[in-house]
Order: structure tokens, then C-alpha cells, then sequence
């Protein structure tokens, strides 16, 4: 048997990837003796046979830096490959079997596939093939993998707009405005819940929850009257109005989902289409997925670095590394990918913020 594992990271970059790739080298390098090789470009890699040999001082002062050395695709679906003809024509097809066939010519003791939803669902269909040796590390900052408490990468991004609402609050304040901040999340609130928790937001909007147009707009008429004329709201990139549909800046296909965008500037039009208040928009986009990793995320990327390279060890495949309860534990791959990871209307989170006086649009 080989003694050197893989690592790729798949689906859109985050903070703290980089830790991951740190961990899984270092640790299968110091403990077991194994050299690790680096498939680049997630899924793309695999198929175009880029790879790249992974060493303790190749990885030595990669931990603060976010993105990932390895590079990533968010379109490297090998199910759904798009393939450009000699004519300059694009086509779909499954490329599968190719990448099955270069991952055993790796002859690899195990892989690590570092993703989200759409990168550990494509790991799983690998294992359905009979690609036997992968186990998975979560990382996306939309905190929507069932199988894990947190992911990496969602703690920075939480910060990130934490830091923006300190910013825009001053500005909100001075000109007597109502502020949005459109977030990311997909279709999960994690991100806009917990930093609008922790950055004194007004109103947070969430997919989980379609908000009432009017109940928002009360909630600042509310805060005009004690003598507060500005507020700043929350709204994460999947909210919509109740009844309403998603806002979708670009439509998905074969090889990509629906892009959405555009939910803070709908919100915006409707306010100022019923009120009189002056509304400002900022998208903060990949601001949130850019940049340093926080201290949090370089622990848990390191964390579960390890506890990736310790299931290879164990001959725990199809599992990824999760936090549950504070502890690392293994998970079936299949639970990380059965559904996602949503707000609870009724949960704790959202009570805390009806406690102290969030809007939530309900």
C-alpha cells in the first residue's frame, strides 16, 4: 500500500483552508511518515492530473493566509465537467470515470476532500463508485453541513461583518439613515443571525424566516419615536419577502447553482417606495470569504486537519471530521450532505434576538 495521502479543496474559497492543508501534511509527515500530495483546483485537479507534493516547509507559514494554496473551483463538478471543443464550443459531460481512474493510478492511502455541500456530495457519489478511501474536512462559511456544530471558515466571516456593522453604524448615525447590509449565507442564516447578534443590528432578515415588509418598517418607525432615526439591518443574501421569491443575480445550470444577490437592494426599494427614510445598501460579498483566518478558525482547520488524517489511519473512510458538543467526532459523509443545516425559527439564537429586540420580519 501507498504511503502518501491526497488533499483537495473544493467549491468557493475560505479562511482557514490553508490550516487544513497545514495539519494534514505536518500530521501525516510527523506521525505516520507519509508524504502528502496536493490535487489542485478541487475535482478540476483530479481530472487534469495537476498535482503538486506537499512538505513541512512548503506548509510551515501557510496558516495565517486565507484561500487556499491548492486553489479551488466552484465549477470542478466531474459529474457535470464543462469541456471546451476544438470549435470553441462548450459541452457538459461526466468525467467520472476518468477521475476514477487517475485517483487509483495515485494509488493514494486515503483522500481528503475539503468542501461544502456541493464538494462532499460529489465525494460521496466517488464512494458510491467504489472510491473507497475518502474522508472529508467541512469547511464553508455558510455553517450548513447537518454534520457538524461549526464549519471553517464561518466564525471569520462572522467577524468580518461584525466589523463592517461597527463601521456603518457610525455613518448611519451621523446622516440619520437607514443601513443594509447584505450578507452571505446561501440559504441558511447563520452568518446574518449571529453577526447581527453580535454586531447590535435592528432587524435581521433570514431565509428561514419571510419577512413582513411592514413589520421591518415599524420597527424604525418604532426607534424615530424614542428619537433614534437610523437603523441598521441584517439582511442575508437569501431573505426574501413573505410570499416572494429568491433574489437571483445570475440563474445556475448543469454545472453551477443559482448566484444569488441582490435581496439588500429589493429591500431597499421597498422601504423607500413606503417611507420617507434615506436608505443606503452595502454588500459586503467576498469580503467575508477573503482575508486572515481568525484565531478560532486556525485552530479548528487544525483540529480537523488531523482528525482527517487519523480516520485515513483508523480505515475510517466515508466519514468527515465534526464538531459536536465541543468534541471532534467521525461523521458518515452521507449525513454531512443529506440536508442542510438551517436556522430554527423556534431556536435559541432567534429567541435571543426577539429578547432583546430584533426585528425578524415575522
Amino acid at each position: 500500500m501507498s504511503k502518501r495521502i491526497g488533499i483537495l479543496t473544493g467549491g468557493g474559497d475560505c479562511p482557514g483552508l490553508n490550516g487544513v492543508i497545514r495539519a494534514v501534511t505536518l500530521h501525516a509527515y510527523n506521525t505516520f511518515g507519509w508524504e502528502t500530495i496536493g490535487i489542485r483546483n478541487g475535482f478540476e485537479g483530479l481530472y487534469e492530473q495537476q498535482y503538486v507534493d506537499l512538505d513541512p516547509a512548503r506548509v510551515a507559514t501557510i496558516l495565517p493566509r486565507g484561500g487556499t494554496m491548492l486553489g479551488s473551483s466552484n465549477r470542478a463538478n466531474p459529474f457535470a465537467y464543462p469541456l471546451k471543443l476544438p470549435d470553441g464550443r462548450v459541452e457538459i459531460h461526466d468525467v467520472s470515470k476518468i477521475c476514477m481512474a487517475n485517483l487509483d493510478r495515485l494509488d493514494l492511502q486515503g483522500l481528503v476532500v475539503v468542501g461544502g455541500d456541493g464538494t462532499m456530495s460529489f465525494g460521496q457519489k466517488f464512494i458510491e463508485k467504489g472510491a473507497s478511501r475518502i474522508v472529508g474536512v467541512p469547511k464553508t462559511i455558510d455553517n450548513d453541513l447537518e454534520a457538524t456544530e461549526y464549519t471553517i471558515g464561518f466564525q471569520t466571516a462572522v467577524e468580518v461583518v461584525v466589523d463592517a456593522l461597527g463601521r456603518l453604524a457610525t455613518t448611519a448615525e451621523s446622516h440619520e439613515r437607514i443601513m443594509i447590509v447584505e450578507v452571505m449565507g446561501r440559504y441558511a442564516g447563520w452568518i446574518a443571525l449571529t453577526a447581527g447578534l453580535a454586531g447590535a443590528a435592528h432587524a435581521v432578515l433570514i431565509p428561514e424566516i419571510e419577512y413582513d415588509i411592514d413589520k421591518v418598517i415599524s420597527c424604525f418607525n418604532r426607534r424615530s419615536a424614542r428619537g433614534v432615526p437610523f437603523s441598521i439591518v441584517v439582511c442575508a443574501e437569501g431573505a426574501k419577502p413573505k410570499g416572494g421569491d429568491y433574489a437571483v443575480a445570475v440563474k445556475g445550470d448543469a454545472t453551477k447553482q443559482d448566484k444569488l444577490g441582490g435581496a439588500g437592494e429589493r429591500l431597499a426599494q421597498m422601504i423607500e417606495a413606503r417611507t420617507d427614510y434615506e436608505v443606503r445598501t452595502t454588500v459586503l460579498g467576498h469580503i467575508q470569504r477573503g482575508g486572515t483566518p481568525c484565531a478560532f478558525d486556525r485552530e479548528l482547520a487544525t483540529r480537523f486537519g488531523v482528525k482527517a488524517v487519523d480516520l485515513i489511519a483508523e480505515g475510517q473512510f466515508g466519514h468527515v471530521a465534526a464538531l459536536e458538543n465541543h468534541r471532534l467526532v467521525a461523521k458518515p459523509i452521507a449525513k454531512a450532505v443529506k440536508k442542510l443545516k438551517l436556522v430554527d425559527p423556534a431556536g435559541e439564537l432567534a429567541k435571543t434576538a426577539r429578547a432583546i429586540g430584533i426585528e425578524l420580519g415575522e
